[in-house]
């Protein structure tokens, strides 16, 4: 059958003979450790493969360093402290024919670190039981980078006709508030009408995220934790009050931020979470001993529209407050810090022409239109959406455990994301842009 020819059914019957490629193609890349663990990380055997398989498929590709791009560091969104030795990004663009629009399938290719919690897999061993894919970086986002490869070698294999450009990119650091990488590649001119980013969406359309804060706040006891009548007074006093508190932050935070569609739905909008606490070393071959310093890992998010300053200083005008009501308990001032970039919520229309085309495809592929929401978590989309002005999306397939011990992604999903992008390369890359 000639290319001009190829019917939608065609692409779908494409993705379904070779969805075993497909998988396989997932669990090379769990098994290849990207792990992120700032101010380094150990990307690159992934992104030669990535670029390996580009250069197949008949990509322009480039690997380059984030130091080479001209204007990056000077760039105000450029986040400071990070090393990218032995880091590259990878890009491949295929040229199209003329007069059509022309898009990005874009995925970071780093991961969070497995951490110490304890595994019931190997975390790099790409290991498959009751139709899911167990592995560091199988839901987010190895599975979505694997979704883009494969359709940038399906396009290859079947010869498609395109009139736009595809480019097909992996970017570094975005984990950890990174998205020095993301930016790089646009600074590096890889721009398109439209971009899609391989995030685990849950076969939703996402034109949305929220945004994330992250706070460390450390607390001491003052005196050393000494009262003037000799006894040890600890920090649980102080931390307690503290969380006990946070509900009122937490009040606030849902009263001030604005409603937006892509969450109104939800019962608490803009959460606050307690991510970490942590006292001293812990077991039995530690000594007992009162705890003088707690150290207290805080997340919160915000909505598309809030000022990220205006948002921070909420809190930090509620904090500030809240320590001197309580001189008794935080004579000994706590310190807050915030150890990563503030990533702020971002969003395009929900009926602008990448959804609602990408909806059309979804439905075809999958047998019934797909949701159209915000995604939970803050990511590089907004960097697109409003440091570049291309609209964006993220698409991915259903997981669960992510950053967590067992991480994994469902199969039938990740082929049933794959189904519904090549559709959507094809039908988007063939049609003009709007005047």
């Amino acid at each position: 059958m000639q290319a001009e020819t190829l019917s939608g059914q065609d692409l779908l019957r494409y993705v379904d003979e070779h969805s075993g490629e497909l998988v396989e193609l997932v669990r090379a890349l769990v098994r290849m450790p990207s792990e992120n663990t700032p101010p380094t990380g150990a990307e690159r055997a992934c992104q030669e493969y990535c670029a390996g398989m580009l250069r197949a498929s008949g990509f322009q590709t480039e690997m380059y360093e984030l130091t080479e791009v001209k204007g990056l560091s000077e760039h105000a969104l450029y986040w400071r402290g990070r090393d990218y030795a032995g880091r590259p990004n990878v890009a491949g663009r295929l040229r199209g024919t003329g007069r059509g629009r022309s898009l990005i399938l874009s995925g970071h290719i780093d991961t969070v670190p497995r951490g110490t919690q304890p595994w019931t897999r190997d975390p790099f061993g790409g290991e498959i039981e009751g139709g899911r894919l167990y592995g560091r970086g199988s839901n987010d986002m190895k599975a979505g980078v694997a979704i883009h490869l494969f359709v940038a070698r399906a396009v290859a294999a079947l010869g498609l006709p395109l009139r736009g450009d595809v480019i097909v990119e992996t970017v570094v650091d975005e984990e950890f508030g990174g998205v020095n990488g993301t930016l790089a590649g646009r600074l590096r001119g890889y721009v398109a009408d439209a971009a899609i980013i391989g995030e685990p969406s849950f076969l939703r359309i996402c034109p949305s995220q929220r945004g994330g804060h992250t706070a460390h706040i450390t607390f001491h006891t003052a005196n050393g934790g000494i009262l003037a009548d000799g006894m040890a007074q600890g920090i649980a006093a102080g931390v307690g009050q503290f969380l006990t508190a946070l509900t009122e932050f937490a009040e606030l935070r849902r009263r001030l931020a604005p409603a937006h569609p892509s969450y109104r739905h939800l019962h608490d909008p803009v959460p606050v979470s307690v991510l970490k606490i942590h006292t001293g070393a812990w077991g039995m071959g530690e000594p007992m001993a009162t705890a003088d310093t707690c150290r207290v890992e805080l997340y919160w998010q915000s909505m598309p529209g809030e000022d990220p300053a205006e948002v921070a200083a909420q809190f930090t005008n509620w904090f500030e407050g809240f320590c001197l009501s309580r001189p008794e308990l935080y004579s000994a001032a706590p310190v807050v810090e915030y150890p990563i970039r503030t990533l702020p919520g971002s969003s395009i229309a929900h009926d602008a022409p990448l959804v609602s085309e990408l909806a059309a495809c979804a439905a075809e592929a999958l047998g019934k239109r797909p949701e159209v929401a915000g995604i939970e978590g803050p990511c590089d989309m907004f960097v697109f959406q409003q440091e570049f002005g291309i609209p964006a999306v993220s698409w991915g397939p259903r997981g669960g455990n992510t950053h967590m011990a067992d991480e994994y992604v469902e199969i039938d999903s990740v082929i049933d994301a794959a189904k519904a992008l090549l559709l959507f390369v094809h039908r988007w890359c063939n049609l003009e842009p709007a005047v």
